[in-house]
């Protein structure tokens, strides 16, 4: 069946039902109730030895004739993070991006250590940046003036972490949405070519141990060429700063998956990270700059097609127009279609294997007409009361949802082949909503 092919890498049909890493998603939805998200270890591990494998393999490639660098992997805390996913990424030595104080708060609950730390952000605050100050083993700065306010902090601290300037490479890559695209000329993030100069000299003058450069051109993307002007940019802005050996080089991330079976078979990992690894060898050897250390930033490759939700049918309305099922989640956990309009798939828990034998658009309870989550997908005849898994939401839900309508986050389940599923993350309640309110 093509559509399981989006599922996690455990995910089977077993007797009729779909079942991830042995557990019986009909039996955790009986006890943890619905909404629920699940996410699958062995597919998490899978993503990020591919990566591992993929770097050892092509930096430096082995007809390249240079001598070995070191390169890293990023895990976006944007993307979900809380204190199970932040422990996980240290079974992989991963670094994790956080975007300001909170993201950093959680990832040290993790256990992530100083080195691992990279913070980023567009317009941090002086409390994202105290935090950064204290905690983050690099600081990536985003504009001149982020300089700055870091150089009148740091008089209360002994000393800074090394510093990444983001450039603006005015080049973005072909994205699902405008909303996904950062690269661009008329982007908010980064730094021009000449403001990447004269920040790089205000480091000089000042002392900040300036260490690397940093760009980013989009997310969710498929065809990694365009990566090549933009590495080559970045390379040229190196060779004007003078970098020496040791030196940093991330050229982003946003590797995509695949949300569809109609966008099947996944992107390539390994293509992304051999076009990546050559750009950079050719590009040093060609500026005559020492290899940096190489950073990518996955993004949603490694994380989502992880990540499954699982909704409960309220309510069908069949009419001549459309046919409507009415699922208890929706944009609250789950905002990517009405910010996107990104597509999705799902399959019925139980009698998966059934035909498909009409088309339905799925939407959750909120008070929107944008409260939709799947539009026009065909499937078997669901009633109400059953069980439907969307794949691929491991990314940009849960840390996108809200509280809108007064809606509570779902539990999460951690699971693991052989071992019972894991709460890693408890059901908010009414209680939660009002806990953080006072009266007048």
């Amino acid at each position: 069946m093509k559509r399981l092919q989006l599922f996690p890498i455990t995910a089977k049909i077993e007797n009729d039902s779909l079942t991830i890493a042995g557990q019986d998603l009909a039996h955790l939805a009986r006890e943890y109730g619905t909404p629920l998200y699940l996410y699958d270890r062995a597919t998490l591990d899978s993503a990020a030895a591919k990566y591992a494998s993929a770097l050892a393999s092509h930096y430096p490639s082995t007809r390249s004739g240079c001598r070995p660098a070191p390169a890293s992997v990023t895990y976006a805390g944007k993307a979900f993070l809380n204190r199970a996913i932040a422990q996980w990424t240290q079974f992989h030595s991963l670094c994790v991006d956080c975007s300001g104080e909170g993201e950093t708060a959680i990832a040290l609950a993790g256990g992530v250590p100083r080195e691992h730390i990279l913070v980023h952000g567009v317009n941090k605050s002086e409390a994202d940046l105290k935090s950064a100050l204290q905690n983050a083993g690099t600081l990536v700065v985003d504009n001149i003036f982020e300089l700055t306010r870091i150089k009148k902090l740091i008089t209360n601290y002994q000393s800074p972490p090394p510093i990444w300037l983001r450039l603006l490479p005015g080049l973005a890559v072909e994205t699902h949405h405008a909303h996904t695209q950062t690269g661009q000329q008329d982007s908010k993030f980064g730094m021009t070519r000449a403001e990447i100069l004269e920040a790089a000299e205000f480091c000089k003058i000042h002392g900040l141990p300036l260490t690397g450069i940093h760009f980013h051109q989009g997310s969710n993307f498929n065809d990694p060429s365009p990566l090549t002007k933009a590495i080559a940019l970045g390379l040229d802005v190196a060779r004007e700063i003078g970098f020496t050996a040791g030196w940093h080089f991330c050229p982003g991330g946003g590797w995509g998956v695949a949300y569809h079976e109609d966008e099947l078979p996944q992107p390539d990992i390994n293509e992304y990270v051999c076009v990546i690894a050559e750009s950079v060898i050719a590009g040093c050897q060609v500026r005559g700059l020492s290899l940096p250390h190489l950073h990518l930033e996955p993004g949603r490759s490694l994380v989502a097609r992880a990540g499954v939700a699982v909704y409960r049918v309220g309510t069908v309305k069949r009419r001549v127009e459309k046919t409507w099922l009415l699922v208890d989640g929706g944009m609250t956990d789950n905002p990517r279609h009405a910010l996107y309009g990104a597509g999705y798939s799902c399959l019925p828990v139980s009698g998966a294997g059934r035909a498909g034998c009409e088309r339905v658009s799925i939407a959750g309870p909120y008070c929107e007409s944008g409260d939709v989550v799947i539009e026009d997908l065909l499937l078997p005849e669901i009633e109400e009361g059953e069980l439907i898994a969307i794949p691929v939401a491991g990314a940009y839900h849960l840390s996108m949802s809200s509280n809108y309508n007064g809606s509570r986050k779902p539990a999460v389940l951690w699971l693991e082949e052989g071992r019972p599923a894991r709460l890693i993350q408890r059901r908010e309640t009414v209680q939660d909503l009002l806990r953080r309110d006072a009266s007048l």
